[in-house]
């Protein structure tokens, strides 16, 4: 089992702006993400837990408008690696998508004829903590 951590940890662990997305469910300004055009190969962790959430084959780049401004991912790295969770927040029903270790927000699930396979996990690049692959 993960370590839990306090806010005070977090806080100290996390930026500001880590915390307002993990913790308290923000979403960063569409197209700022420093991940969004990343083509690294290797996994993407939770910046919380460590928790390996998706891995650079399951990233592709969005054509679908109002989705493409954060990083996409048709698939997670393993079938248990997420949570879905109903979010009827902002006067809309979407389906949010969180660490299923320590329960940080990482973003939202959509529907996208863009994706290799129609799903659109939409994470916040703030909520990811990419790792290089090993030679």
């Amino acid at each position: 089992m993960a370590k839990q951590f306090t806010d005070e940890e977090l806080k100290k662990k996390l930026t500001a702006e880590q915390y307002r997305i993990l913790r308290q469910a923000g979403t960063e300004a569409p197209f700022s993400g420093e991940l969004l055009h990343h083509k690294g190969q290797g996994v993407y962790k939770c910046p919380v837990c460590g928790s390996t959430l998706f891995t650079s084959e399951q990233k592709y780049d969005s054509d679908t408008p109002g989705l493409a401004g954060w990083p996409s991912f048709y698939d997670v790295a393993s079938s248990d690696a997420v949570k879905l969770k109903d979010d009827d927040s902002l006067g809309m029903h979407r389906t949010e998508v969180v660490c299923a270790t320590c329960g940080s927000h990482l973003g939202h699930l959509f529907d996208d004829p863009s994706s290799p396979n129609g799903q659109h996990y939409c994470i916040n690049s703030a909520a990811l903590d990419f790792k290089p692959k090993q030679a």
